[in-house]
Order: structure tokens, then C-alpha cells, then sequence
């Protein structure tokens, strides 16, 4: 396989040192990575700056039009993109193919949303002139996640360009190809060389170095809680804004008077899709005790219909991401001190399977909602169930975590579902349904250890510029 080499300044750019892209399905490799460090982001923050002197005062007919092209051109290149992603992650091709299609949305929802996106007249005086401008906030640095590599990558640079930043990426270390190839079709779609760079390497090395670097104006983070708090701490130290997107451990509340069937369909898909490696990943069920055994063989069922295999073979369940992944899912399923796995715990059996990284579909009933697979984010296919008694307990146990992404209520009374949606503290809800499809409209973020500052929607280009008020005495 060739290597795959930081792209900076609209060209490929090697670094001294390589390590190996492990396919998570077969732990092979899919060739060398460029390991950028200090240097590489230092010189990808330069070309930033170089070209953002221009790129911020182009017109935004302009930027639209760059961005639509983008769009365009990752329809082009769905098939190559989405094979870098299928192998990259490990997930089943179709889901490959989804991310990608989002991609090419984010580019295609901000090419539209920066030509609406103004400034406000403020009548103070009658004197006065007052009026405020929506001004990019400069060169701003991108971590992102291994879980969703072109999505995440996407909704981080499309509303940072198009509003006029320039950018330096990093993608994670085990998912590096797709943010490589969309930033050289950005440049070949016209987006001038330097607004939109990557740096490979490691996170404790290039992402390090970015989120130090005195010529970052903006960070944005998806990941663990754990790195998030140090990337926020770079930040504090030099007062650069940050939005961070970090854990979850999102409820399914379902009531009694819910449409059981539907209930679990959703929450299987939830807690397997990619493997359950979602930050959003409804990995907690909370279900009424009156109709908990009717829901969990629901589950069961659905679970049981799961196939499971490489991600270009696209089953239903692929494998993690790592080695490593697998073993801290099996020791947090081996942890348990209380509850009973009903399917699944541990790594599938077959011969076919062993070379990968894979994990059953898990479900564990009776936890302790103190306990560590109750409280802590897994990242695997493991959903915990609780019972409740009434709507104070499905709050309590709901709210009963440092997380606050997601949460879903189902239920038919509209009533309780509008009252539970304020008290329920999550960044989104849900009511009978979970998941958006990628969501590109939506703002997204979450309270709590799950982060600050949103993503998506026009939330995302409020978070990349800052308002300039300005005063003018007639």
C-alpha cells in the first residue's frame, strides 16, 4: 500500500518517521502513515495563516460555490472514499457508504447556510448606526475521532471554510486516509493551497503540538472526556475558544404505553451501529417493570438476527477499531459485579473471526446503575437495562451520570414526552425515534463530561467566528 503522508500547503508531505494503518478485521496492514509532529504543524499552521489573509475577505458567493464543488466531488469519489473508511474502521460498507454521503451534505448544507448567514442592525439611537459583522476566527485546529473519520472531518472544516478559516486537521492516528484524500479534493475543486491541511501522526505527538501552537485561534475536539480535558487546558492557557464533543452514555427511557416493537428496533440499532462506537450510542435502557421481560426479548431477538464479520463482507456488526478496543470492552464486561449477561460478553466464536477485533452483541440486565458499565462510556456493543417504577425513577436513573449527550423518551403520551424532554439533561432529544441520519441540520453537543459548544447546523458557524459590533454616530 502507498504511504499515507500529511497534506499541507497543497501537497503530500512525508515525515521521518512512519507507523503502521491496522486493518481492525484482519489486523493487517494497510500500509505506512506519515508521523507528523511539532514540525509538520508548524509548518501546516503557517500555510494557514498565509492563506487566510486572502480566503477570509473572498466573498461568500464565492466560498458557497467551493464548497458546492466539494460536494460534488466527494458524490465522484464515494466508492474510493468510502473503501478508505470501510477498512480504515472496520465498519460494514454500507454504513461506509452512509458517512460518506453525510460528508458530502455537511459541504453541501454550509455552501447554502454561509449565504444567509448576516450580521444584525441594532436600533439604539436614532444618532447612531449600530450594526454587528460575523468575522472568521482565523487559523483553527480540528482533532477528530476514529469512530466516524469523514463525517467528523466534514462537520469540522465545512462551516470553519466556508465562513472564512483556514484549517489544520488532525485526523486520529488509526483512521488517517480519508481526511488526507478530502483535503486533496478540496484543493482540486479550488480551495486555495493552505486553507484546508492535515497533519497524520499521534495524538500525544501532532495532536499534541497542535493544540499547542501560539498560531491556533480555535480548537475543536471529538474524543474521551480524558484527552478532551487536556485539550481544553491548552486552550484556557492561551484563552483560545474550544468546542469540545466527548463521551456519552445516552438513556432509552421506554415507558409502558410505548410501541414496544418500534422501541426495539431502534434500541438495537443504536447500540450496534459501528459497534456500538458512538459517542451518541444509546447504551443504556431504561424500561418500565411492567413491560421490561416483553422489551428485552424484543431486544434479544433482534440481537440474535445480528451477523457479524469483515466490513467489507457489510454484516450487520463489523469489529472495533483495535486489538486494544476489544480487550478494554471484555475487561469492563468481565468487571461486572452485578446483573446478568443475557447475550453475548464476549468475543464471537469462529475461526473466521479470530484475526479480528470483535465483540458480541452484549446485553446485561439488572446492573447496578453505580456500577462502572452503567456509568462510564464502553464504546463496544454492550447495553446495559434497568428497571423503573414511575417517571421520578426514569429521571433519576436517566440523569443519574456525568454524561449528558443523547437521551430518547418513548412513550405515546405527547404530554409526558414534552415535560420529560425539559428535565431530561442531554444535548438532544428524542421522542419515539432515535438518531437523525447524520443530523447535518442539527445542533449537536452535550452538557456535563459530555463537552461545550455545539457542532452542526448554524450552531457550528457561530462557533468558528465571533461578532464585531460596530458603532457609528450619524
Amino acid at each position: 500500500m502507498p504511504a499515507t503522508e500529511s497534506f499541507i500547503d497543497g501537497t503530500a508531505v512525508p515525515s521521518a518517521e512512519v507507523y503502521d494503518n491496522i486493518d481492525p478485521a484482519t489486523s493487517r496492514s494497510l500500509g505506512p502513515v506519515a508521523r507528523g509532529g511539532p514540525d509538520e504543524v508548524d509548518r501546516a499552521v503557517g500555510a494557514a495563516r498565509r492563506a487566510l489573509r486572502h480566503w477570509r475577505t473572498t466573498t461568500t458567493e464565492h466560498r458557497s460555490a467551493v464548497l458546492g464543488r466539494i460536494a460534488d466531488a466527494i458524490d465522484t469519489h464515494h466508492g474510493e472514499i468510502a473503501r478508505y473508511e470501510c477498512e480504515d474502521t472496520g465498519k460494514p460498507a454500507s454504513q461506509a457508504r452512509a458517512d460518506v454521503t453525510v460528508a458530502a451534505r455537511y459541504f453541501r448544507f454550509y455552501a447554502h447556510a454561509i449565504d444567509t448567514y448576516y450580521g444584525q442592525t441594532i436600533p439604539l439611537n436614532s444618532d447612531l448606526h449600530v450594526y454587528t459583522r460575523r468575522e472568521p476566527l482565523g487559523v483553527t485546529g480540528h482533532i477528530v475521532a476514529w469512530n466516524y473519520p469523514i463525517q467528523l472531518i466534514a462537520r469540522a472544516v465545512a462551516p470553519a471554510i466556508a465562513a472564512g478559516n483556514a484549517v489544520v486537521a488532525k485526523p486520529a492516528d488509526e483512521t488517517p486516509r480519508t481526511a488526507v484524500a478530502l483535503a486533496r479534493i478540496a484543493v482540486e475543486c479550488g480551495l486555495p493551497a493552505g486553507v484546508f491541511n492535515v497533519v497524520t501522526g499521534i495524538g500525544a505527538e501532532a495532536g499534541a503540538a497542535l493544540t499547542a501552537h501560539p498560531g491556533i485561534d480555535f480548537l475543536g475536539f471529538v474524543g474521551s472526556t480524558r484527552i478532551g480535558s487536556e485539550v481544553a487546558r491548552a486552550a484556557a492557557q492561551r484563552v483560545v475558544p474550544t468546542v469540545l464533543e466527548l463521551g456519552g452514555k445516552s438513556p432509552q427511557i421506554v415507558f409502558a404505553d410505548a410501541d414496544l416493537d418500534s422501541a426495539a428496533e431502534f434500541v438495537a440499532k443504536a447500540i450496534l451501529q459501528n459497534a456500538g462506537q458512538t459517542c451518541s450510542a444509546g447504551s443504556r435502557l431504561l424500561v418500565a417493570e411492567s413491560v421490561h421481560d416483553a422489551l428485552v426479548e424484543k431486544v434479544l431477538q433482534q440481537f440474535a438476527r445480528v451477523t457479524i464479520g469483515p466490513g467489507s463482507d457489510d454484516p450487520a456488526l463489523g469489529p472495533l477499531i483495535s486489538r486494544k478496543q476489544q480487550a478494554r470492552v471484555a475487561t469492563m464486561v468481565a468487571g461486572l459485579t452485578r446483573g446478568e449477561i443475557l447475550c453475548g460478553g464476549a468475543a464471537p466464536s469462529g475461526s473466521d473471526l479470530a484475526d479480528g477485533a470483535y465483540f458480541a452483541p452484549t446485553l446485561i440486565d439488572g446492573v447496578d446503575p453505580a456500577a462502572a458499565v452503567a456509568q462510564e462510556e464502553i464504546f463496544g456493543p454492550v447495553l446495559t437495562v434497568n428497571t423503573f417504577a414511575g417517571e421520578d425513577e426514569a429521571l433519576a436513573l436517566a440523569n443519574g451520570t456525568d454524561y449528558a449527550l443523547l437521551a430518547a423518551l418513548w412513550t405515546r403520551d405527547l404530554s409526558r414526552a414534552h415535560r420529560l424532554a425539559a428535565e431530561v439533561v442531554a444535548g438532544q432529544v428524542y421522542v419515539n425515534t432515535y438518531g437523525a441520519g447524520g443530523g447535518v441540520e442539527l445542533p449537536f453537543g452535550g452538557f456535563r463530561r459530555s463537552g461545550y459548544g455545539r457542532e452542526k447546523g448554524v450552531a457550528a458557524l457561530d462557533a468558528v467566528t465571533a461578532t464585531k459590533t460596530v458603532v457609528v454616530k450619524l
